[in-house]
């Protein structure tokens, strides 16, 4: 007998069923200090770089957004709010935004504390090329493969 593994995206896990969006129009209102603050400010900044972005709710309880591919996540802790970029490694960054997680080979990070200026333009150049990051590395998959030719 086989048992097939069916996944759930994690947009609705574990929330009774609520969208992406009220859950983390709720998770910034639960905030309600410069984190909320930030992470609405974060997220507005997404929406204006991506209008096509898709807010998720994943791991019970991150706001991820992405689009052909997670673009980055907004994780809330005491005295951060870390936006966490899936393929930030593959980045430039010419700002030098990223200041997290810059040990690993495939993300990277951008932590905020409290009283931090957000570099909108800057944020939103990094925004748009992890849009194209993701909208060009899926592109090739799509094409059809080549076959050797038989002898």
């Amino acid at each position: 007998m086989t048992t097939m593994k069916t996944e759930k995206s994690g947009s609705d896990e574990a929330t009774g069923g609520d969208a992406p969006s009220q859950l983390i129009d709720s998770r910034i209102k639960e905030l309600s200090d410069w984190r909320g603050e930030t992470l609405a400010r974060i997220r507005t900044l997404i929406k204006q770089a991506d209008p096509e972005v898709v807010e998720e709710w994943k791991w019970r309880g991150v706001p991820v957004w992405s689009h052909a591919g997670i673009i980055c996540t907004g994780e809330t802790y005491k005295n951060t709010v870390k936006m966490t970029f899936a393929k930030g490694a593959s980045l430039e960054d010419p700002s030098g935004l990223f200041n997290s997680s810059l040990e690993g080979n495939t993300r990277r990070a951008i932590d905020f504390h409290e009283g931090d200026k957000i570099d909108e333009k800057a944020l939103e150049v990094l925004i748009r090329a992890a849009v194209a990051l993701n909208t060009s590395v899926r592109a090739p998959a799509s094409r059809p493969q080549k076959r050797p030719k038989s002898a």
